[in-house]
């Protein structure tokens, strides 16, 4: 099977018959008979029903055909966006972001970045910081925006350019008494249900705050734990209970929930760029340079 076993195939469909499409495709129509039986061989099974005027797909061929045609779009774009990036007229950048950064720093980079950049096509994927390295590595991803707790591995195969220090502050449901302080003492954490986050057997960030909290003298109780941030923040909203989340997040986020600083906490989050080490990049050093700007500009 191959793309242009495929283009016939969907042209055939597109065009109601093999004589219209070979019309469309400037070939002789017995081209595309012929490609289109090595590709139903090769799939082992018909996509027309030859049997009606006009031909109907079989199921096979209802299948076939939505699949096919993404496939074909995809290709497309791909040739589009090789060239531009061969011709030096547009770029691909792959942007590994974890979720918190979409309650602050990223649509707004994302935005200025598009309005500077419109030839660059922006693939945006959501990943825990713990697996961006290995993206990147496999050239899935060019950048990686990741959140660490106090001191992380740097592997040297990478570079690692802080984009902000972090703060923590705790978020609390709106109609929690506790919520009306100007400041969230720490050891009242053991008055209140924790919400732990990200349930995921590479993460130690949740892990790396019950241990503070312990050292601290307080042991909470974990009365639920979310797969990620904005499950956390939607558990505290609902009144279950509470959490520490990074400054940053608390600017732009839900109406249910109150963030507060916290007294006597002693950690903190960065967020860091990461990228490949020794590979020059100019359109992911324009997007790492806007992030900062942008977290500078939030925080001040």
């Amino acid at each position: 099977m191959n793309l242009r076993q495929m283009l016939y195939f969907c042209e055939v469909v597109d065009a109601g018959g093999g004589s219209a499409a070979a019309k469309r495709l400037f070939i002789a129509p017995t081209a595309i008979s012929a490609q289109l039986a090595l590709l139903e061989q090769n799939l082992g099974g018909e996509l027309f029903d030859r049997t009606t005027r006009p031909m109907q797909l079989t199921s096979l061929g209802k299948f076939f055909y939505p699949r096919a045609k993404e496939l074909l779009n995809q290709a497309s774009r791909l040739e589009q966006e090789s060239k531009q990036v061969a011709s030096g007229s547009g770029g691909w950048l792959g942007i590994g972001f974890i979720r918190s950064t979409l309650f602050s720093l990223l649509p707004s980079v994302i935005k200025n970045y598009r309005v500077q950049h419109p030839e660059v096509h922006l693939d945006l994927v959501e990943i825990l910081s713990e697996y961006q390295e290995e993206r990147l590595r496999q050239h899935r991803i060019d950048v990686g925006i990741a959140r660490f707790i106090g001191m992380f591995e740097r592997h040297a195969d990478m570079d690692y350019e802080v984009i902000i220090n972090d703060p923590f502050m705790v978020a609390l449901p709106i109609d929690h008494p506790l919520a009306k302080q100007d400041i969230f003492p720490i050891r009242a954490f053991n008055q209140i249900p924790f919400i732990l986050y990200p349930k995921d057997a590479r993460s130690p960030f949740g892990q790396k705050i019950l241990s503070h909290l312990e050292e601290k003298g307080v042991r909470p109780s974990v009365t639920h734990d979310a797969i990620e941030i904005h499950t956390a923040l939607a558990l505290v909203g609902a009144g279950l209970g509470g959490t520490l989340v990074s400054g940053s997040i608390a600017l732009n986020n839900r109406r249910d929930v109150v963030f507060l600083p916290v007294d006597g906490i002693e950690i903190s989050t960065t967020l860091v760029a990461v990228t490949r080490k020794g590979e020059e990049n100019p359109l992911s050093d324009n997007f790492i340079s806007m992030l900062i700007s942008n977290a500078e500009e939030e925080m001040h």
